[in-house]
């Protein structure tokens, strides 16, 4: 089931694991931080100025705990009573987390974009899409077949909604166990499906989520 955000425990929040170093957490932090309060397309795709305002406020209290030693033992502590977690020793050498968010916009990736009008066009005169768009649910192949009848790179995706290459290329390969928490892959697949000007955006949003959430139940 699709917990919000609220509901969500400060890992989670942060997307990062309970064994996490606290590198890996700062790093959670700064991305989150960033993404909430920049002007993107995923915040703006799938959260109303109210609700990132609240989500913010979650993620700084989830920082300050998780980042500080002696309160994120106690917040563990609490955890494992609560059955939600199991004892877990904190990684000391960590590698180098992978980031939900492609803050830092890679300029190998990007290319040429075509305008929306021009994808528009294709859009309506392409007939696999069209199927594709009617399914009662949209995979992440489906996606990936739709962008490349489109000729728009993957790159400029990953530049123009800041999600990074390795999610993106998950969400297309359909590596459901690899993708980020539902409150965040929403956001994603909104701000993919507004990228390549695919309408209605909230519909086409629904029809990918139930397959996930589908899955995620079983």
């Amino acid at each position: 089931m699709e917990k919000s955000f609220a509901e969500m425990n400060y890992y989670e929040m942060l997307n990062v694991k309970p064994d996490a170093a606290f590198f890996e957490i700062r790093h959670a932090y700064n991305s989150a931080m960033q993404i909430y309060q920049a002007d993107s397309m995923i915040s703006h795709s799938f959260f109303s100025q109210e609700e990132r305002k609240q989500i913010l406020s979650f993620v700084e209290k989830a920082y300050l705990t998780l980042i500080s030693e002696k309160e994120r033992q106690i917040y563990d502590n609490e955890l494992i009573r609560l059955g939600v977690l199991k004892a877990t020793k904190w990684k000391v050498s960590p590698k180098k987390p992978i980031c939900i968010f492609d803050i830092n916009r890679n300029p190998s990736i990007k290319s040429a974009p075509k305008s929306n009008d021009e994808l528009r066009e294709k859009i309506a005169q392409n007939k696999r899409i069209a199927e594709i768009i009617s399914q009662t649910e949209i995979s992440g192949v489906d996606l990936k077949e739709i962008r490349n009848k489109l000729d728009v790179p993957i790159g400029r995706i990953a530049g123009e909604t800041k999600v990074s290459l390795y999610y993106l290329k998950c969400i297309e390969e359909d590596n459901i166990s690899r993708l980020p928490a539902p409150v965040f892959l929403k956001g994603f697949i909104k701000a993919y499906v507004k990228c390549l000007c695919l309408e209605p955006v909230e519909e086409l949003s629904n029809k990918y989520m139930s397959v996930i959430l589908r899955i995620d139940k079983k």
